[in-house]
């Protein structure tokens, strides 16, 4: 049967013709008149198409596909019955048959059956132990729907209910029993075990060197280190069926705390937001973030970033916001072997009281490096470093340390590993000081 539908214009112009009983958008009920004289037609050496257009219909209206399907049904009727066979049989009120009546009882137990499946539906939420607070509303899945439906008619011993369960559920009914066929559950099955398989492999990975990972980070690491490649929708996909979560990352309220003094100097934003540059040692990234531990203690971290590479050039921990937290960082770049400064390298911070100090800029120009600030209060220019922070805070475990020593400890172990093991996906997905030798090579 062909799928084209009938405009109103086209409607009008076909019931005009008189060998047309009735017409609708989707369909043409041709005269018994008409019938008969298409098999004389056909029977002289006329073609379909060429008969249908001297009988007045516009052959491209109609379209070939219901001509060539007419002719295939009137003329296998021609040849079992005779003209008898092209008779219209049916009656003015043929088609679908009406639907019957439904009795009290059947509407009440169909009543019931409805109520039944929507208390199990919103039952489903109140069970999922991933919902958030303040969903307002939970999204089936038809195999959901098929197992609510299965559930509903064994659990309350419904009968015949299937096909109006499925109507108000909004799913097929032959998709419901193909569901629930035994060779889809043995399909699902064999998936099942495929599944157990792939998510012991992700797990290894979400647990290497003991910090967590997303969806991204641990298909990196399965490439790097497993040399397991695996499709990133299927690594999510798995990680939801097993719940398997990253924590997600939260804003980051850090607030300055202290301001410049008149003495301090601001220095303008000669970097704007070029944090790549193509070589490593030609951007330096730097900015101070605490760190809460214990119970009620606060210790605070200062790092360098290389703005290329992203490798952890240099840091310091301490249990006080003091000046020397920004200038030992200096000294520890300075020191730093794999540190090679370009000749307009640039170290790029916000306008903290550190950076404005007259003694950290003293420091800086000894080390005949530029100096560049973001504008005031405009986080995005330093984005690099503050996304750096969040996901330091994210991967690590510092609020379960009890002193500024396990502190510092745990905060070496990440700079090794963010360093070493950590995978970048900007980064061709290698890590800080593999894409930073990856650059020296090319360069």
């Amino acid at each position: 049967m062909s799928k084209k539908t009938f405009t109103e214009k086209e409607i009008n112009q076909l019931s005009m013709n008189p060998y047309v009983k009735a017409v609708s958008s989707k369909g043409i009920t041709y005269t018994n008149e008409f019938k008969s004289h298409f098999i004389a037609e056909k029977e002289k050496g006329k073609f379909s198409k060429q008969v249908f257009e001297e009988a007045g219909f516009d052959v491209h209206s109609i379209g070939m596909t219901r001509i060539q399907a007419a002719s295939k049904r009137w003329g296998a009727a021609y040849k079992e019955h005779g003209v008898m066979g092209l008779d219209d049989t049916r009656t003015g009120n043929a088609g679908r048959p009406r639907k019957r009546e439904v009795s009290l009882e059947e509407k009440n137990a169909r009543l019931e059956a409805q109520v039944n499946l929507l208390k199990a539906e919103n039952e489903l939420p109140k069970k999922d132990p991933i919902r958030r607070k303040g969903a307002k509303g939970i999204v089936l899945s038809p195999s959901q729907k098929f197992i609510l439906i299965r559930f509903v008619i064994r659990k309350y011993k419904l009968k015949k209910m299937v096909r109006y369960l499925c109507e108000i559920a909004g799913v097929s009914r032959s998709a419901y029993y193909r569901y629930y066929s035994h060779e889809a559950q043995e399909r699902r099955k064999r998936q099942e075990v495929r599944d157990e398989v792939v998510k012991e492999i992700i797990l290894k990975a979400f647990h290497y060197k003991n910090r967590k990972k997303g969806a991204r980070q641990i298909k990196m690491t399965l490439a790097g280190h497993f040399k397991i490649v695996y499709n990133l929708k299927r690594i999510r996909r798995i990680m939801k069926k097993y719940h398997i979560f990253c924590p997600f990352r939260k804003a980051n309220p850090y607030r300055r705390i202290m301001k410049a003094t008149m003495e301090h100097s601001v220095v303008p934003n000669l970097l704007k937001r070029q944090f790549n540059q193509g070589k490593p040692g030609k951007v330096l990234l730097t900015d101070i973030t605490y760190l809460n531990y214990g119970q009620n203690s606060r210790a605070y971290l200062s790092a360098i970033l290389d703005g290329t590479s992203g490798e952890a050039l240099a840091y310091q921990v301490s249990d006080r916001m003091t000046m020397e937290l920004a200038t030992d960082t200096l000294e520890k770049l300075k020191k730093n072997k794999r540190f090679k400064k370009d000749k307009d390298t640039l170290i790029h911070s916000d306008q903290g009281v550190h950076y404005t100090h007259p003694h950290f800029q003293k420091k800086v120009k000894q080390l005949n490096i530029h100096q560049s600030m973001s504008r005031r209060g405009n986080c995005w220019d330093n984005a690099p470093i503050e996304s750096f922070f969040g996901h330091l805070k994210d991967e690590t475990s510092v609020k379960s340390c009890l002193t500024l020593g396990e502190v510092q400890k745990e905060i070496k172990q990440y700079m090794n590993y963010y360093n070493y093991h950590r995978y970048q996906w900007n980064r061709k997905k290698m890590t800080p000081v593999k894409y930073s030798d990856h650059l020296l090579k090319i360069a």
